[in-house]
């Protein structure tokens, strides 16, 4: 499945689920119906920052826009079933590496060119996300609030997502790293019927 169009069924159907309007998930994201209504038809490639608006406002992790639905979720996430996506406006690459089952943790590795910069402005969400970021390959500088971290390969960071948080990758090469969220609510994937 294209991946613009899994995100598309993820966000209709999570909206769907919490009985939000298109009008009412405009107003708890900031991001406009307009825009909502193209993503969910597949229209338009919705940006890491945009994702990460929405995915607050449907009280879920940004991870959990990439679910596949089963009709029996695995437990094992083959390299070549897991999700990939290129943020279009920094070209940052996450793959989710989770399988799709109910658990409180999910994996996702992410790719960061040089030079690029992404900011998640969003802040208190109705589900508590523990987050770490462990460097793979390269140097992040990872802002959380007010406080600015710069990680080395090896270098692990943890976080709670309940303030703005920036990713830099201010160097000349690409960096790699691993993001482990942990929430007790994530809710189980949904079935198809």
């Amino acid at each position: 499945m294209d991946i613009n169009l899994l995100i598309a069924a993820r966000i209709r159907a999570l909206r769907d689920e919490r009985g939000l309007s298109l009008a009412a998930l405009a107003e708890r994201s900031g991001v406009s119906r307009s825009n909502i209504s193209l993503i969910e038809r597949g229209e338009s490639s919705a940006t890491a920052t945009v994702l990460d608006k929405l995915s607050a406002a449907l009280g879920v992790t940004v991870a959990s826009l990439f679910e596949r639905d089963a009709d029996v979720p695995s437990p094992v996430a083959r390299a070549a079933d897991q999700p990939v996506w290129t943020d279009p406006g920094s070209g940052y690459v996450r793959r989710n590496l989770s399988p799709s089952v109910p658990a409180p943790i999910q994996l996702v590795e992410v790719s960061f060119p040089p030079g690029q910069r992404i900011a998640y402005e969003t802040s208190a969400r109705d589900v508590d996300v523990q987050q770490q970021v462990w460097v793979i390959e390269g140097t992040m500088e990872v802002g959380v609030g007010d406080e600015r971290w710069l990680l080395a390969a090896g270098d692990c960071l943890a976080m709670r997502l309940d303030r703005p948080i920036t990713y830099h990758n201010p160097t000349a090469a690409p960096a790699r790293y691993l993001v482990a969220l942990a929430s007790p609510s994530h809710p189980p994937a949904r079935r198809s019927t």
